[in-house]
């Protein structure tokens, strides 16, 4: 049997040169590997952005739409998925994701949630009651009071008691003007608690507002049928003098007998109690190229009694004060036909609205005022007369 050699005792010099070399063997080892720089932690310069991205330090819920981490995706899987959770647990989630947003604010999404709840079937009536609640809150919220006011009347459909539901119902009646049953509805509550306030106020507010808004509906109606009485008793008086319109069916649409120019637009030819028309009239003057207009002119005034009227005061644009009532000529012209009729002014409105050749144009009187034997009469009256500029 072979003999065991004895140990070789290391003094303590040999002992600290052999570290001294696994040292550098190490060092040597360390330095031949490749160097590779770790891509799998998280960067230097936006740690703090990839942290934020774990689930474990969310500030906020992700927005729809926005890209998730694969943790992330991985965790809504899971509790989203059918597979994973009943349908009680599923409308839970979503409840729960509902009352988040309501929290933040963020009602759309709110809405979106209770909607996504309430798709699960869980027969407890009071919860799908609690969630049609929560749904029309949202809504309310948005001003959505249509909406808003069909959750929470299914609320309070599920939950007879839910009078939570039924106050906001109450308030999406008021906003929708439905005063009938906005006091219906605080009539309910009124009934388990007598000394409510707040309803008390609504209900009197209703039922204030249904009154006033009762009589401004009688008040648009007797105010339609006095327009329609006007319009009916005006198509007769037109009728009845034979009145010519260019405009095809005037006497059929009330707009074609409004005039276009601004001063005159809100001045249609009217009818008063006593069958007497005031038209709307406008004056032009070709020789300056400006004009006068009469708003409110009664057919049974004369002309020269309106020429009087006209030149009271001179005209600023006539420096040789040629007009003048009495030195005048007042003609108007059908345009159908492109001539002039030269006017007795002697005559009623009504008297030269009935003549053969007048035609209404725009539901408007037109007449042009020319000094007498003037070149500018020539020149109006001639088929080489200047065109005529209207300024308002």
């Amino acid at each position: 049997m072979e003999q065991e050699q004895p140990k070789k005792v290391m003094t303590e010099q040999e002992r600290l040169e052999l570290a001294a070399q696994l040292d550098e063997d190490l060092d040597a080892f360390i330095s031949s590997l490749e160097k590779k720089r770790y891509t799998e932690g998280w960067p230097e310069d936006r740690w703090e952005e990839e942290m934020a991205k774990h689930p474990f330090f969310l500030q906020k819920s992700p927005e729809p739409g926005e890209e998730l981490s694969p943790l992330m995706e991985g965790l809504q899987q899971l509790k989203y998925d059918p597979r994973e959770n009943t349908e009680q647990e599923l409308a839970d989630t979503y409840k729960e994701d509902g009352k988040f947003y309501m929290q933040h604010r963020k009602f759309r999404l709110a809405v979106l949630s209770y909607t996504e709840a309430l798709r699960y079937k869980v027969g407890d009536a009071s919860y799908k009651a609690i969630l049609y609640n929560n749904r029309s809150a949202a809504n309310f919220m948005l001003k959505n009071y249509r909406s808003s006011l069909q959750d929470a009347q299914k609320a309070v459909e599920l939950n007879p008691d839910y009078d939570k539901a039924r106050w906001r119902a109450a308030q999406c009646a008021s906003a929708l003007d439905r005063f009938e049953l906005c006091a219906e509805l605080c009539d309910g509550i009124l009934q388990a608690d007598p000394k409510n306030s707040t309803a008390i106020d609504l209900r009197k507010s209703a039922l204030a507002r249904k009154a006033s808004h009762d009589r401004n509906e009688r008040k648009e109606a007797r105010e339609e049928q006095e327009k329609l009485r006007r319009w009916n008793r005006l198509q007769e008086e037109l009728r009845k003098r034979s009145v010519k319109f260019e405009e095809r069916d005037a006497l059929e649409d009330e707009r074609k007998l409004r005039p276009r120019l601004a001063p005159l637009e809100d001045f249609m030819v009217s009818c008063d109690e006593n069958g007497v028309l005031y038209w709307p009239v406008v004056f032009c003057y070709p020789e300056f190229h400006t004009t006068d207009f009469q708003q409110q002119l009664s057919e049974d005034t004369k002309m020269q009694d309106v020429l009087e009227q006209l030149f009271e005061e001179p005209l600023e644009c006539d420096k040789q004060r040629h007009y003048r009532s009495n030195k005048v000529h007042v003609y108007y012209e059908n345009r159908i036909l492109g001539l002039p009729y030269l006017i007795d002014n002697n005559k009623t409105i009504r008297e030269i609205v009935a003549e053969r050749t007048f035609l209404v144009f725009q539901g408007t009187l037109t007449f042009y005022i020319v000094a007498k034997g003037s070149k500018q009469e020539d020149l109006f009256v001639t088929q080489n007369r200047i065109p005529l500029k209207i300024k308002y």
